[in-house]
């Protein structure tokens, strides 16, 4: 049957045009229901035993809802216990129009085969077709379409209610018109949150629902505690006019009163410009990483950033305490150089995401409206509503903001969970690897086949290893070095071809890309690619053949290099080492087999490439890592300590270092536009400010105009009877660092990196970790025949986009595994009692001073202002900087000793507490502790 509509416009040249729109419908929709025998379908979706315990519906049904229950809803429809739904074709396009967020996840339900969702194209069958009527809203003709809809399905099933065993349609709806007029019509229609209330085996789904409009106007309170978010057209005029800023508001992770708005410049002058938030009315609900628009406050307010260290510890404050703790913000501010401070004033794109934490219960009893304390403490706590306060206190939770979705996570303090939390509050990709991305993995067993040797050139016979940390299995890289004929040495860095497994555009491809990068914690590994490639097949372990992809170098004895070549070739790793295997090797003057010779000269070689980057000006930093070991059974810390850097591990890194400048500058020679390559940015002067009063207060001159100048500040600075202080200053100017960053050469002019001295860099070395690494292969293999491109590669724009998802996924990495050693050091000291150590200040705040624990790469802070006892007299001069406490006055890398013990007070935020033992201050000092409680002895897995 054909339906048409005949209508004219006039056209820009003022000519008129007829236009006819044809609708064709027809009467062969199926219905998609198991009992139906009328519709000639080949395969149905709803079943015929539909049933939902209910207490509003004791019988089998179907449910259909309207347009407002899924956009609001979709939680709920998500949910494995809704399934037999009929979604209308009319409900679907309207969906699309106005939330493409929902549209994508109803769509993925609609292709859950368990969830058993049905799409039925109303607006094509014969008998469910309506036109609009005169003076009828398209919303009002959409409802009436929904209705006819069901009232259609309703009779099309009662014709088999033989078979049927009662089964009913159900409409589901928010709008009370629309339930009114389906009632009037003799439809079975329920509120959809009469319906998720009525479900008698999951009452937990009613925390799933969304507010509604009344519900938000009953909790909202008489006292306006915010002002009012903009309207988007308010803040667009603004923005437009120059009254407002744009930018990306970013919390404080030191002081949760406080915050810096990021504001993109425009035109020539493109440099970021720093608004700064202070106070919760100017936060004004703002949360970690939105996207805000600000109002500058009148110069006379403007503050400055505040030396204070407050973070909210979780529990309800009344408004004196709130103002008590602003009133200190502003006392700071007076001190110092204002900068520019403006307030909120509408949130442009919210940053939502699940949020981990806990559950603050409401002193209220029966009370359902609860608030949720987040695990990152630069988000705001959360109202809930929730009917489990019960079921959920003491336990780790995750809320979703715009669903009001509560999903459980295990207890407090559990390693499994507290793990779950980190990786989920650092968006760390963790699920397990689906069917779809393991079904592109090499099919076992696997073996290198006659063709794959025939396009590689076979270097099994050379003396090649690995030298790793210990415990390693996915091996990236092995080496070997041998003599030449003519003198010269041949210096080889085989990297695993990890882009021969990964093909562009697969599943396997695309799940690489999203996680960007493997995640070491503690203990444990997320990886980046399935087990099977990371820790066997791409692995380079000893005494198997291997793909690799190589870059070789021809190097004099003085290090310079005379020829580079690059080769896909097969491998044969010698031995895998570990770094201290390999520094024996090299130290023991009785051995020299083949292995041994070829360490030896790369590491001779590796010193000599390490002396000429510093010349040019490459940075040598610190920073204290740590190494846990771990009991075999429990798989607790039993020990802490740092980790000891070896002449091996700058072997392995100077000619990771050469193989990576000499690939970015083959493949941006190749490909100037699009090259995926990786910068440093020089640090603005401001960053070093605190570095050149922290050697002034030791009578040391820094000098930070190039790297070179800083190197050299760096290589001479020292100070009489104080050993560790090179270390201290080395440590400092890192945190003075900018980000390196991953970039696409087409789209950037600035590729120098700051810190290794190199006019280009890249990443090659690491393929099984680093997802960068894979692009750089296959940009390789293209650039010297050994692969074809395709357009993704080719496109500057793509490559761009892609390496903003991994400079995020690197940071992300970075942020899970420095909570892995936080919490791992938190359980080392659960058991410890209360400990005595030396430390260093390294940095002093107006309240607080922060301590340096060399033993154990240890940061804590000690707090002189308490709410417990009578605060000291203190004094904070920002120029020094130095805090004054009583008649003792801090400087930077000052020599302390404090207690360390672990403050549990807090679930939720567990910290290592630190106390002040020496200097001894009269009403500030603590008496150092008699004993420390013995470590019980435990096995060791190391």
């Amino acid at each position: 049957m054909l339906k048409s509509k005949t209508f004219v416009k006039k056209t820009r040249s003022g000519g008129v045009m007829k236009v006819v729109r044809e609708h064709y419908l027809r009467d062969d929709i199926w219905c998609g229901s198991e009992v139906c025998t009328e519709c000639k379908q080949e395969s149905t979706v709803l079943q015929k035993d539909a049933c939902m315990e209910s207490s509003l519906c004791s019988y089998p049904h179907y449910l259909v809802p309207d347009t407002n229950v899924v956009l609001h809803q979709i939680d709920i429809l998500e949910d494995p216990v809704i399934c037999n739904v009929i979604i209308l074709q009319t409900v679907l396009q309207e969906v699309r129009h106005r939330s493409a967020p929902v549209y994508k996840r109803l769509k993925d339900v609609i292709h859950e085969k368990e969830k058993r969702f049905y799409t039925f194209t109303n607006e094509h069958h014969r008998d469910t077709f309506i036109e609009r009527e005169p003076g009828e809203s398209a919303n009002d003709r959409n409802d009436r379409a929904i209705r006819v809809a069901v009232k259609w399905y309703s009779q099309h099933l009662k014709t088999f209610e033989s078979d049927t065993d009662g089964l009913k349609v159900v409409l589901l709806t928010n709008d009370q018109g629309n339930k009114q007029k389906a009632q009037d019509n003799g439809l079975l229609v329920y509120k959809c949150e009469e319906y998720v209330k009525s479900l008698i085996a999951n009452p937990e789904l009613v925390d799933r629902l969304a507010l509604s409009s009344d519900d938000k106007n009953e909790i909202t309170s008489s006292k306006v505690l915010f002002p009012e978010h903009l309207p988007l057209s308010r803040i667009q005029t603004g923005i437009k006019s120059g009254s407002f800023l744009q930018g990306t508001f970013r919390a404080s992770r030191d002081n949760y009163l406080e915050a810096t708005v990021f504001v993109q410049g425009e035109g020539e002058d493109s440099t970021e410009v720093c608004v700064l938030i202070q106070g919760l009315q100017n936060l004004n609900r703002a949360v970690h990483q939105d996207v805000v628009a600000v109002q500058l406050l009148p110069r006379s307010e403007w503050v400055a950033p505040s030396s204070v260290v407050l973070q909210d510890e979780g529990t309800a404050k009344d408004d004196e305490d709130a103002e008590e703790e602003e009133g200190k913000l502003r006392t700071a501010a007076a001190e110092a150089a204002r900068k520019p401070t403006g307030k909120v004033v509408g949130i442009i794109k919210r940053n939502w995401r699940p949020f981990c934490g806990m559950l603050n219960v409401s002193q209220i009893k029966e009370s359902t409206r609860h608030l949720f304390t987040p695990a990152e403490r630069r988000i705001p706590r959360i109202r809930i509503e929730t009917r489990q306060a019960s079921t959920l206190s003491g336990q780790r939770i995750m809320v979703a903001i715009d669903g009001w979705n509560t999903n459980f996570l295990g207890g407090a303090g559990e390693k499994d969970t507290e793990e779950e939390v980190l990786l989920l509050e650092h968006d760390v990709p963790h699920q397990a690897f689906s069917q779809a991305v393991l079904s592109f993995l090499p099919k076992m067993p696997w073996a290198i086949t006659p063709e794959d040797m025939m396009k590689r050139e076979d270097l099994r016979p050379l003396t090649v290893c690995s030298v790793d940390p210990p415990g390693c299995t996915d091996i990236d890289d092995a080496l070997h070095c041998r003599e030449l004929e003519n003198g010269n040495l041949e210096v080889g860095v085989h990297i695993a071809d990890v882009s021969h497994f990964i093909r562009p555009g697969n599943a396997l491809d695309k799940e690489a890309a999203n996680r960007g990068t493997t995640v070491y914690l503690c203990g444990k590994r997320i990886d980046m690619v399935p087990e099977l490639l990371s820790s066997n097949l791409c692995s380079l372990r000893s005494n198997v053949d291997r793909l690799a992809f190589s870059c070789i170098w021809e190097i004099n004895h003085k290090a310079e290099i005379l020829k580079t070549r690059f080769t896909k070739s097969v491998i044969n790793s010698k031995a895998s080492l570990t770094y201290a295997e390999a520094q024996m090797r090299i130290d023991d003057t009785n051995k020299n087999d083949d292995i041994t010779k070829s360490l030896r000269g790369l590491n001779k070689l590796a010193k000599i490439l390490k002396r000429q980057r510093i010349e040019k000006g490459a940075l040598t930093l610190s920073s204290l890592e740590v190494r846990f070991h771990m009991d075999s059974e429990t798989h607790d810390p039993i020990d802490l300590q740092t980790k000891e850097l070896m002449e091996t591990n700058s072997m392995v890194e100077e000619f990771m270092l050469l193989a990576n400048i000499s690939v970015a500058q083959k493949i941006y020679d190749e490909f100037p536009e699009c090259a995926l390559l990786r910068k440093h940015p020089a640090p603005p002067p401001s960053n070093y400010d605190i570095l050149i009063k922290a050697a002034k207060s030791k009578e040391v001159e820094v000098h930070t105009d190039s790297a070179k100048a800083l190197a050299d500040s760096l290589d001479a600075a020292k100070v009489d009877g104080f050993p560790y202080f090179n270390t201290l200053l080395r440590i400092l100017a890192t945190r003075c660092m900018m980000q390196a960053v991953y970039f696409c050469s087409g789209m950037d002019s600035d590729f120098h990196h700051y810190g290794l001295a190199s006019p280009i860099y890249t990443h090659f070395t690491s393929p099984i970790r680093r997802y960068a690494d894979i692009i750089v292969h296959r940009l390789l293999a293209v650039a010297i025949g050994a692969d074809t491109t395709y357009p993704d590669l080719m496109d500057k724009h793509k490559q761009s986009a892609l390496c903003n998802n991994l400079n995020y996924r690197h940071k992300m990495s970075q942020y899970a595994q420095r909570a892995s050693v936080a919490f791992h050091t938190q359980l080392f000291f659960k058991s410890r009692g209360i400990l005595n150590e030396e430390g260093f200040v390294l940095f002093v705040r107006k309240n607080a001073i922060i301590v340096l624990i060399p033993k154990f790469g240890l940061e804590g802070t000690v707090f002189f202002d308490s709410k417990d006892k009578v605060s000291p007299n203190i004094v904070f001069e920002e120029e020094g900087p130095t805090l004054s406490v009583e008649q003792h006055k801090f400087h930077i890398f000052d020599k302390v000793k404090v207690t360390i013990s672990l403050d549990d007070s807090n679930i939720q935020h567990q910290k290592i507490r630190m106390a002040l033992i020496e200097p001894v201050i009269p009403g500030v000092s603590v008496p150092a502790p008699d004993t420390e409680r013995p470590a019980k002895k435990q096995k060791l897995d190391r």
